[in-house]
């Protein structure tokens, strides 16, 4: 406490202050420059320890990525966690009940109510959630027995420009895209690092069946590898069941800080949402007949949002040529080809040139567009200030664009903030809608997942051998360290490295002599060599050790259940043999499907830029003519303004898809809020019963300690 005047004290608070703000800048600075991957939190850094007790928000910022293994297929480790949950778990003591004698009736009966109240939490290693929110999507599945999974609102954690761009771009799909699906039909993708299963619905028929087949065709590598959690729900969908989706129940996920692992998340995620999306439509009819969440009209829906998706290249070239007109006065078919010449070079391009270097040119094209939709921006506005009226088609769709997201924003009043990124997201428009679409098309065939993996442990032979050519030529060898540092003080090198959790320091004199190389049949001491042989032991150890304060207590496997496990490897998680045939064989299926989707894909946007370049030169003989209006309502009788027939048909497409994603929004901000308030009642009331039976205990422990106690005592 200082009192008024004490200039030393006040000195020492500034001092504390000055000295913190400089610590941060320091460790951020620091930290910034660490070679690590992204999502690591802070994991294996250096000043771990000290930096988290410091400065725990600007920690929990710099997220980076905790080292998760490479799969060869990632829906591996939902059919790991499926079968063992659903089929040893839950499954397993109702066949044993069956095998006892039980009636099978009741045995069947039992067993569909208890799957039918059984949920399986998905979540990514780093989603962050309140109890509230499961319990919130608890409820979608309880309220209704034909939900068959329920997600929640994600939110992207992280900092920079690209995790800005994110936040809005989520924003969006939850309060437009996700509740318009809610509210005419299912939602068509429930995110894995945030959603409900009901096990009833995972354990229906045709649905963990074919989501553990092997995938075997190139087609089967785009839609069930890299997208498998909208793969699991368009098997829901296709079975009958349905999928919701909870506003309230919210999440927090890393997402992609970095503009190459963004580029790479969504090539990902564009080809498969594509495959799933089509998929459905093409099996509509039957959908329809067997989910009553589906009708024919939201499939009709769906058709216009993928044509939308589709044409979404043509429509920023389109953009691009208005503003190139306006800014330039060229006419509007050297406008609208001098926007189309970039993304076919940068088409060309990813043709030839490796995925690295297409991501960085994407980046520099990225900031050249920037300036671009900027400039696309202006020219709109200064169309209207010409014109004397916004009721243009341009200004008509851009004021109702920005005047429905600042109402959808003002109905979500905790998330309002992101409208201010709502700017950065209009101009990468082009980043994310053309050039991103081209690089996701070309690289279709590349089917690695691209983010969060790291480099596998070299085979021990290979290693053996490259540590002995390291040794040989006098070359350092390249280990796996987060930092290292070297000084030489008197006759001692002194050297510290610091690994996963592990400090190792290295002392040895300047003089002495280099280690002997290591030799591939180097031959280890029998000690080194039986615990090599017992990966358990370490595993137990390294468990033990990290668990620090916690105790552990060591239970094994039944034989029963170890027998399951080796059945599980045996069929579903035994490696695929390297079959250089087949791989190439896939490898060429997949550039096939490559060339066939990208001619298909891109056909499609060249023919709707070819007829508007038709149109635009044909001119007034095939426009349509509409009365210039202005704001107060009169009408110009000698002004007209021209619409070509293929312009004037996508406006009216994408008003009529703006329209009942907002409608479809206001529809479940009531429902959702009706479900929070709820919720909030019976949470209330079961905290004040939990609280009377905590009291009524707590009196009746008091009561018998007084009974107890010597008369003497209580006198």
């Amino acid at each position: 406490m200082f009192y008024e005047g004490d200039v030393l004290g006040h000195g020492l608070l500034a001092g504390s202050v000055v000295s913190w703000w400089l610590g941060l800048v320091l460790c951020t600075t620091y930290i910034n420059f660490l070679k690590i991957n992204r999502i690591q939190r802070t994991h294996g850094l250096f000043v771990r320890s000290f930096y988290e007790a410091t400065f725990i928000d600007q920690s929990l910022l710099l997220n980076t990525k905790f080292d998760i293994p490479k799969f060869k297929g990632e829906n591996i480790k939902y059919i790991m966690y499926m079968y063992y949950l659903l089929g040893w778990k839950l499954h397993r003591k109702f066949y044993q009940d069956y095998e006892s004698g039980m009636a099978r009736v009741i045995v069947e009966e039992n067993l569909k109510k208890e799957t039918m109240n059984t949920y399986l939490l998905a979540l990514d290693g780093d989603t962050d959630f309140q109890p509230s929110s499961v319990m919130l999507l608890v409820d979608r599945l309880k309220m209704y027995p034909e939900v068959g999974a329920a997600c929640g609102r994600i939110h992207p954690t992280g900092t920079g420009p690209m995790v800005w761009y994110q936040k809005f771009e989520y924003a969006v799909g939850h309060w437009l895209q996700k509740t318009s699906e809610h509210v005419f039909g299912c939602v068509l993708c429930s995110p894995g690092c945030f959603s409900l299963f009901r096990a009833a619905a995972l354990m229906d028929d045709n649905i963990m069946k074919k989501y553990t087949i092997t995938t075997t065709e190139a087609g089967h590598y785009i839609q069930y590898d890299q997208g498998e959690d909208r793969w699991l729900c368009t098997l829901l969908l296709q079975q009958g069941w349905r999928v919701e989706y909870s506003a309230a129940a919210e999440a927090y996920t890393n997402a992609p800080q970095e503009f190459q692992e963004f580029y790479n998340q969504r090539r990902r995620w564009g080809p498969s949402t594509m495959a799933n999306s089509l998929d459905l439509l093409g099996s509509g009819r039957l959908t329809v007949t067997k989910n009553q969440s589906i009708s024919t009209l939201f499939i009709v829906y769906q058709i216009l949002n993928t044509a939308a998706s589709i044409l979404g290249p043509a429509t920023v070239c389109l953009m691009i040529a208005g503003s190139f007109s306006f800014v330039f006065g060229v006419s509007p078919n050297l406008a609208l080809a001098l926007a189309v010449v970039p993304p076919v070079v940068y088409l060309a391009l990813c043709y030839n040139l490796s995925t690295n270097t297409q991501i960085t040119i994407a980046a520099l094209m990225s900031i050249f567009y920037a300036f671009l939709m900027t400039a696309s921006i202006l020219s709109i506005i200064g169309d209207m200030v010409l014109e004397g009226t916004f009721m243009t088609p341009s200004g008509l769709f851009f004021i109702s664009i920005v005047s429905m997201y600042l109402i959808t924003a003002l109905f979500h009043p905790t998330e309002f903030h992101l409208i201010i990124h709502g700017f950065l997201y209009m101009l990468c428009i082009p980043s994310g809608y053309l050039l991103l679409a081209i690089y996701s098309m070309v690289n279709m065939n590349n089917v690695t997942w691209g983010t969060r993996e790291c480099a596998g442990p070299k085979p021990a032979a290979s290693a053996a051998a490259g540590a002995a050519a390291a040794a040989s030529t006098q070359e350092p060898v390249e280990r796996n360290v987060k930092l290292e540092r070297r000084c030489k003080c008197c006759r001692w090198n002194l050297g510290l490295q610091v690994g996963e959790d592990q400090e190792m320091i290295e002392v040895s004199p300047v003089s002495a002599q280099q280690a002997e190389p290591v030799s591939a049949n180097h031959q280890e001491p029998e000690e080194k060599k039986g615990h090599r042989e017992d990966p358990e032991s370490h595993w137990i150890a390294q468990l033990v050790e990290k668990s620090r304060e916690l105790t552990l207590e060591r239970h094994d496997l039944d034989r029963d259940e170890v027998q399951f496990w080796e059945g599980l490897q045996e069929h579903y998680l035994k490696p695929l043999g390297e079959d250089v045939a087949r791989k190439r064989k896939i490898e060429a299926d997949l550039k096939d499907l490559r060339n066939k989707a990208t001619f298909v894909y891109f056909i499609c946007n060249a023919l709707w830029l070819v007829a508007t370049f038709f149109l635009q030169e044909i001119g007034g003989a095939v426009s349509i003519q509409i009365p210039k209006i202005y704001i107060n309502g009169t009408i110009d009788p000698n002004g007209q303004i021209f619409l070509d027939p293929i312009g004037l048909m996508f406006v009216i497409g994408f008003a009529l898809i703006l329209l009942i994603q907002f409608l479809a929004m206001l529809w479940h901000r009531i429902q959702t809020l009706i479900h929070f308030i709820a919720f909030q009642g019976t949470e209330s009331a079961a905290m004040k019963k939990n609280m009377k039976k905590s009291y009524e205990s707590l009196q009746s422990e008091k009561s018998h300690e007084v009974d107890d106690l010597p008369l003497a005592s209580r006198l």
